[in-house]
């Protein structure tokens, strides 16, 4: 029989989330009467099948306020709750990177003041044992201060911040990510089965455990860990005689590197892991919407990212009961590893997401091309990533046209005297080059698709003219379509423009 409590979402020091429906949920005793009081509002539900769920009215933003709530016979009191605007913070290593860990984040830390930002982390845990539910029970909504915001996330805590001071109330952030994720991580095996292709992902899990029983799978996850300890502090040796040396260098010395282990349900990375130790763990709770930053770990198949991504959103949609619920996203930067040679997969992410902006109602795209790091897959500086979901934010939720929240993208192309002229969209303000190399980064073909560095003019109406020696007629154009480069070519607002290519339709729409 379920002990009557609030989900462990609910705690003092929440943000409640201001003019919408507020839903208020947990366990109880089936048949119980849950009484929910808050801000001169009452409500009340009966519980069925352990779950009860009360609705409150659309409330403004202020506080602090206590909220109750009772069974008639156990009474929870939450204190210093606080309604204004709520956002999820999904996604992998990039979106979970530590304030502490970030360009200015300590003197962040320090400095701050009040910046009316709240936090709850939904537990990393995929193993839902008894150890799972007592931990879940400690955790709680957090005010901002130079210890308890350490391990915010930064992109999270960036957005939020901006948010708070340009709305006037107080931004609640609830974190649910976790390094190494792919989306498929964070979705239901019931929406992977639909598709072909998202069902690979779950292949992969069911062929590594099947015939395998539980005692095994854990013995073998265990001994993974143990390998993996032993693995890292040998290669800490490695890096303090040598600080450059190579992955393969590591591993001649370690042995080989066994990440992310066997797959078992104790493993958080596959398939479906996260999504009922996490997701479910926190929804329906009322939020404006959603921030994400993710795609790395889904490089080794990007032509099943739309899919796969596309079908997320729904998901998480149609688990909070809201089909417009908005979605902001922040596209892939810049990356390649130093010894690897471009794959140009990560090209196909980030024109996966261009798709996904382009095709899904009350999405966002935060477009941080320029933010990456050479050989350094968690770039540091988040502040302008947080600035620019912030920007995506204010544009499509808040709907502030004083906001200038793009920089230039591809709209359409023409021809003529033996060049392409790109037609931008958001290009208003013209465009500005930075860097010493020029304006770089354009790509031209003919229609053999064999492309080529091209030579790339600005024209007085803001279209680019791209062209290069020996293509007497090209047909295609790609802007900045590889893993790593530098960044030339931004906005007048300072934006950059977002990469492209011209040729996606001639792969039959395939991604």
């Amino acid at each position: 029989m379920a002990r009557f409590r609030a989900a462990a979402v609910f705690s003092s020091n929440m943000v409640i989330q201001r003019d919408k429906c507020v839903k208020v949920f947990g366990y109880g005793r089936d048949g119980d009467r849950v009484t929910v009081s808050f801000c001169n509002n009452s409500a009340f539900s009966y519980v069925s099948s352990e779950r009860w769920c009360v609705m409150l009215p659309p409330m403004p933003a202020g506080g602090p306020y206590e909220m109750t709530v009772s069974d008639g016979t156990d009474t929870v009191t939450f204190y210093n709750v606080m309604i204004g605007e709520v956002w999820l913070a999904g996604g992998q290593s990039n979106m979970e990177l530590e304030l502490q860990n970030c360009l200015n984040g300590k003197q962040t830390l320090e400095q701050d003041k009040e910046p009316n930002v709240r936090f709850y982390y939904t537990q990393k845990n995929c193993y839902m044992d008894e150890k799972f539910f007592a931990d879940e029970e400690n955790t709680g909504w957090s005010e901002f201060n130079s210890e308890s915001a350490k391990c915010w996330s930064a992109v999270g805590y960036f957005f939020a911040r901006e948010l708070a001071a340009k709305l006037g109330v107080t931004v609640g952030l609830i974190g649910c990510n976790w390094g190494g994720t792919s989306a498929s991580y964070w979705m239901s095996r019931e929406v992977l089965e639909k598709d072909v292709d998202t069902k690979a992902y779950l292949d992969d899990y069911d062929t590594a455990i099947a015939g395998k029983s539980e005692e095994e799978l854990k013995k073998e996850y265990e001994d993974y860990l143990a390998y993996d300890k032993a693995w890292f502090e040998k290669s800490q040796e490695v890096y303090a005689k040598n600080p450059k040396a190579t992955w393969e260098e590591v591993c001649a010395y370690c042995g080989p590197n066994k990440y992310p282990g066997p797959l078992c349900p104790l493993n958080p990375f596959h398939a479906t892991a996260l999504y009922e130790s996490m997701i479910k763990r926190v929804c329906p709770y009322t939020i404006r919407g959603f921030i994400y930053y993710q795609g790395e770990t889904d490089d080794n198949r990007p032509k099943t990212y739309f899919k796969l991504f596309k079908a997320l959103i729904q998901l998480w949609r149609d688990d909070w009961g809201d089909d417009e619920l908005p979605f902001m996203f922040v596209q892939l930067p810049m990356h390649r590893y130093e010894a690897d040679p471009d794959y140009k997969h990560w090209c196909l992410i980030r024109e996966a997401q261009m798709r996904v902006y382009e095709t899904v109602k009350n999405t966002g795209i935060a477009v941080i091309i320029d933010c990456g790091e050479f050989n350094e897959i968690h770039p540091k500086n988040k502040l302008p990533v947080g600035h620019r979901l912030y920007l995506q934010a204010m544009h499509h939720v808040y709907k502030d046209n004083s906001i200038d929240a793009f920089g230039p993208m591809y709209d359409y192309h023409t021809y003529g005297d033996g060049a392409v002229t790109v037609h931008f969209k958001h290009a208003e303000n013209g465009f500005e080059i930075r860097g010493e190399k020029g304006l770089i980064g354009f790509e031209t073909a003919g229609r053999d698709k064999k492309f080529v560095p091209a030579k790339a003019i600005i024209n007085p109406d803001n279209t680019i003219t791209v062209s290069a020696d020996g293509i007497t007629e090209p047909v295609y154009v790609r802007y900045l379509w590889t893993n790593y480069s530098d960044v030339a070519l931004y906005g007048g607002n300072g934006l950059p423009a977002a990469p492209f290519r011209t040729d996606f339709n001639d792969d039959g729409g395939e991604n």
